[in-house]
């Protein structure tokens, strides 16, 4: 966990003219306005993704212009030593302002995936939110999923899941890695009472009005941040709902169970700390009125939701 913030720089490239540079752990203004109010804002975390950038890139804009047409895609290069920023740069600049826009800030170094998350979010001006990993680990065609029931009224923030529904999952990690997720799940419903059996997917979509205190208020930069942004929005008394999505496992992924496992534990831990000393401010000092309220499981099948997906869903 790396809560104390350093002086390094985010530097904003791309389609973010005039996008002043802001101290690390600042919170980033808006980007600046496009043709018009945008209805979807998609943050995609990257750190090292040059293998994977451009054809992901490729795949949101082609969901973005076909479902919601007012919409940004919003990279965060977290400090990568590779090609990623050029080549998002290369793509931003090609489209000469059309919409969807796509745009890159980038951190001067690697911060951790939740900072990178956070700077997207903070950045960000549609209504809704969906932040997705670099490598489409659930397909993009999923977010309509989650976001349906967020424009419908029906939740503040959705999240995707593996552990609900596991016939979705086409390609599947290791038995270990498995297991080590089970451990870990149970040691954040120990921990946070967060009932989520899958606060680890990073396919999350949320109501950005609503969610903006949260992400202000965060801490953890690692890759437990999902941990907190949930234990708060459930702390604020927001409705959460959890998913089934498609989902495969990608081989070349940043998360090292022997590296990150203790550190995503302690950052857990220090959730549960932050908020006994009342580090989060008052605004999630009182806990939701009632937690079925605050929380709902979808149902592991998903019939109705299934006419929001694309026809080259089975491609």
């Amino acid at each position: 966990m790396n809560t104390n913030r350093s002086n390094s720089q985010l530097e904003p490239a791309g389609r973010a003219p005039g996008y002043p540079a802001i101290e690390d752990g600042a919170v980033p203004p808006p980007l600046p306005a496009g043709a018009g109010d945008f209805r979807l804002s998609i943050v995609v975390p990257a750190y090292n993704e040059e293998s994977h950038i451009g054809p992901t890139l490729s795949e949101l804009l082609r969901f973005a212009r076909n479902r919601f047409g007012t919409a940004e895609i919003i990279v965060v290069d977290d400090g990568s030593t590779d090609r990623t920023a050029p080549i998002v740069q290369e793509i931003a600049g090609g489209r000469d302002g059309n919409v969807p826009r796509v745009a890159v800030l980038s951190h001067t170094r690697n911060l951790g995936k939740g900072a990178a998350v956070r700077t997207g979010v903070l950045a960000a001006s549609g209504d809704i939110v969906l932040f997705t990993d670099a490598d489409l680990s659930a397909p993009i065609d999923e977010a309509a999923l989650l976001i349906e029931p967020i424009l419908r009224g029906e939740c503040d923030i959705a999240i995707g899941s593996r552990a609900l529904d596991r016939r979705l999952i086409g390609v599947r990690q290791s038995r270990f890695r498995e297991m080590a997720g089970r451990v870990f799940n149970w040691l954040v419903r120990m921990c946070t009472r967060l009932t989520i059996r899958d606060t680890q997917c990073g396919f999350k979509a949320f109501r950005r009005s609503v969610m903006e205190p949260v992400f202000r208020a965060a801490r953890v930069e690692g890759f437990a941040f999902d941990v907190e942004i949930l234990y708060l929005a459930r702390r604020r008394g927001l409705r959460i709902r959890e998913i089934p999505v498609r989902w495969n496992h990608v081989e070349q992924t940043k998360v090292s169970l022997l590296r990150d496992s203790a550190r995503m534990f302690r950052d857990v831990l220090a959730v549960r700390w932050n908020d006994l000393l009342g580090r989060y401010g008052r605004s999630f000092a009182a806990p939701a009125t009632s937690h079925e309220d605050a929380f709902r499981a979808a149902e592991p099948t998903r019939p109705a939701d299934r006419r929001f997906q694309s026809q080259t869903r089975g491609k």
